[in-house]
């Protein structure tokens, strides 16, 4: 009954906020209304629009990568849509821009956070819960495992969750949108206003760098959301100084948001950190006054543990290994097929379980590789054992198939761990950080890293039969002819999970050889597997079972696209005309960095610092496209639209393995070289056509509303694979160069320009 009730606050509250701040923006809605005017900011009395510029240009970029971050986390269905975030702060930036002649109201941005902050992180129990069950609600579809989240037939209750879960995720969709139509009007006033429109509109990419770099040394720093939120509020209120109630409840409203999120942080059991990559919950377990493990929780998640396996814990406490012993304990369980190896690999290391399993083996070396540094130094903060003081072990702080990929080192065990990063996902992309390390590639990649009488050990949380059957069939690909024992572990001290064994058969001979090794594959051998499709690079999906578009992404798509046409149709802002130019363009760029940042994720990992690093050389290149536009005035439109085309083709006919060579600084540029000039190209076209549309905001409002759509459109890869991506970018800048003369503006309409602030 409280979770209804919440339900019924969060779809009418949120639903009935959303539309009276659009209704803000709706034409002569309340051009006289007294109250409205209180909310006005004058950006014509601001001072300085250079400075000004860079900040809201700072501000609209770190404010994007907090939202997107602060949500996916927050809000776990968004984590395994994080997409659809992005899709909010594109609709809502590119509405500010369409309507940067309008006079600028301030309410959406403190109305839109406060309420945000309430429904994210507001300590009320049903509102929580509520929260934390939208995944389960989204469960009527089967095409993907969800973690945490029962496999649900479709029927009439099934799909009435995936209505209920909508119905939630739409106001706050619409809320997110809200919070930055007036950091677009902003931007497109400053833009449409300066004498030198290409330098302004430099100054605005690379003040959304520095706001990204700003946010990426945040994260680098494991700050919390109250962090973030109160920088946030010190640059919203410094923008609106000039205007004193405006800075009053600025930094009201802010200093607020951040007591709630201090205190959201500080509620629990247990102690909140957040690392580059995620919410991390840590919780002590005790028992009588003992300390017995810790739980890692990830986004509100069950994640991981630290175990106590040591004999002098074993001995203490016999109730945790009566069922079958502390030998077959699931960190166990690969040295009982391995015993005493020279070398181990652990990919996956976490807090360090499966590296003292593999001390105690007596090892000379062990190599553990973990992508998340505030995860490795809790287990060396924390680990019962300290297994990684020990001088026998290298931590190497990596992406597992980054390592792979560049290690020469070769090994008698190589173990996966549990690889599962839940909803961990790059913030621009819908990569998941463990995608690129479960397909046959990388698989591939980890053979020859083993020594030729070595064992192969992957260890998964299988929860359906045929995420089971996908990585049997990997490992079978990858390892044919090679014997593949496959086994179940439970155990109440530890990590369950499937365990897919192979490599020497010689080795697998010997260790079943053993009585006791064998009677137990025996009574433990899973047969819980179903076909599925197997990963590659190029279709990298390991937790969707069959290259398609899920039911669920095209149900929330249609949904969103919806909630789009009607903000636009209550605002009166029409794409038509000479916006199709910007339009096709924005789709065009966006599904461009999309596929860029997950083929060079493959080459260098998908790590929060390669994904900072990408998207910084992104905009370098539209940076220097405008610098080169700006020395030569005019470019021929054919060359550049030449430039995008052979660029896209190269990209799309050379395949990926080509580019791993040896050296890291060759591969570098090859990668760069490859990936990102069909951006160089695309920036000469959309700053030329900017430059002649006036540098218009509804122009730009129209490029981001395209990337709106071209964000979507990144969902097809789902079904078509990444590459595929370059070709559909390919056609929608056909469409652009079609659609091209349109955008010019008549000479007389520059008059009408001028004269339409109101």
């Amino acid at each position: 009954m409280d979770i209804s009730i919440a339900s019924i606050l969060v779809v009418w509250i949120g639903t009935f906020a959303s539309l009276a701040l659009f209704d803000l923006y709706q034409p002569g809605r309340y051009e006289r209304a007294s109250w409205r005017d209180k909310w006005l900011w004058a950006v014509e009395e601001a001072g300085k629009p250079a400075a000004r510029l860079l900040l809201v240009s700072l501000l609209g970029l770190f404010l994007e990568m907090l939202v997107i971050r602060w949500i996916s986390s927050e809000v776990r269905i968004f984590a395994y849509f994080k997409n659809f975030v992005l899709v909010g702060c594109f609709l809502g930036f590119g509405l500010g821009c369409c309507l940067c002649r309008r006079r600028i109201t301030l309410l959406p941005v403190f109305a839109s956070t406060g309420l945000l902050t309430v429904l994210v992180a507001a300590p009320y129990r049903p509102l929580r819960e509520l929260i934390s069950k939208l995944p389960a609600l989204l469960g009527a579809s089967s095409e993907v495992q969800i973690w945490g989240v029962p496999t649900l037939p479709v029927d009439a209750n099934s799909l009435g969750g995936l209505m209920l879960a909508m119905l939630v995720m739409l106001p706050i969709f619409a809320l997110i949108a809200l919070m930055f139509v007036p950091f677009g009007q902003i931007v497109g006033w400053y833009l449409e206003r300066a004498s030198n429109g290409i330098r302004a509109y430099s100054l605005n990419v690379a003040a959304s760098l520095a706001g990204i770099l700003l946010y990426t040394l945040l994260a680098y720093l494991d700050q919390p959301p109250a962090v973030w939120m109160a920088l946030a509020g010190a640059m919203v209120t410094a923008l609106v100084w000039n205007a004193p109630r405006l800075r009053l409840w600025s930094a009201g409203v802010f200093a607020a948001c951040v007591v709630v999120l201090a205190l959201a942080g500080m509620s629990g059991k247990g102690t909140t950190y957040w690392s580059p990559y995620q919410k991390l919950g840590l919780t002590p377990v005790t028992e009588n006054g003992e300390l017995l493990r810790y739980d890692l929780n990830t986004n509100d998640t069950w994640y991981q543990q630290i175990i106590d396996l040591s004999p002098r814990f074993v001995a203490g406490h016999p109730q945790f290994f009566r069922e079958e012993g502390v030998r077959w304990n699931p960190y166990n369980i690969p040295y009982q097929f391995a015993p005493h190896p020279d070398s181990v690999l652990v990919l996956g290391a976490g807090m360090g379980n499966d590296v003292a399993a593999a001390l105690r083996s007596d090892p000379r070396r062990v190599v553990a590789v973990e992508i998340d540094p505030l995860i490795a130094r809790l287990g060396e903060q924390l680990h019962f054992e300290k297994p990684y003081q020990s001088p026998r072990v290298r931590l190497v702080i990596d992406d597992a198939r980054s390592y792979i990929q560049n290690s020469r080192e070769k090994f008698d065990l190589i173990v996966f761990s549990l690889l599962d990063s839940h909803t961990t996902s790059s913030t621009y992309s819908n990569i998941r950080i463990d995608n690129y390390v479960y397909t046959t590639e990388a698989l591939q990649a980890a053979r020859r890293l083993l020594r030729a009488d070595g064992l192969f050990i992957v260890k998964f949380q299988a929860n359906t039969p045929w995420i089971a059957g996908r990585l049997q069939g990997l490992v079978q690909h990858v390892f044919p002819g090679a014997t593949l024992l496959s086994v179940l572990s439970g155990g109440e001290y530890g990590s369950p999970g499937s365990f897919f064994i192979t490599g020497s058969n010689q080795r697998i001979a010997a260790a079943l050889a053993d009585p006791a090794v064998a009677e137990w594959t025996r009574v433990h051998t899973n047969r819980r597997v179903q076909a599925a499709s197997l990963t590659t690079d190029d279709w990298p999906y390991f937790y969707q079972r069959a290259p398609g578009v899920p039911a669920c992404v095209l149900a929330v798509s249609a949904c969103l696209l919806a909630l789009c046409w009607l903000a636009l149709r209550k605002t009166g802002v029409s794409t038509g005309g000479a916006g199709w130019h910007f339009f096709f363009l924005g789709a065009g760029f966006m599904l461009l960095e999309a596929q860029i940042i997950s083929r060079l994720a493959l080459l260098f990992g998908t790590t929060w610092a390669v994904n900072s690093i990408v998207v910084s050389a992104l905009m370098l290149l539209i940076l220097a496209a405008n610098w080169l536009v700006s020395r030569m005035q005019r470019i021929s439109f054919h060359l550049a639209y030449a430039g995008v085309f052979v660029t896209i083709a190269a990209a799309y006919l050379i395949p990926m393995d080509w580019l791993f060579f040896p050296s890291i600084w060759l591969r570098i540029a090859a990668a760069l070289t490859l990936s990102c000039l069909p951006v160089f190209f695309a920036g000469i076209i959309f700053i030329q056509s900017f430059a002649a549309a006036r540098f218009d905001g509804a122009a730009l409002g129209s490029n981001l509303l395209g990337a709106l759509v071209g964000g979507l459109l990144e969902s097809l890869s789902l079904w078509t694979g990444i590459r595929s991506l370059l070709l559909i970018a390919g056609l929608l800048y056909v469409a652009s160069m079609l659609t091209r003369r349109a955008s010019q503006p008549a000479a007389s309409d520059q008059q009408t320009r001028e004269t339409a602030y109101a």
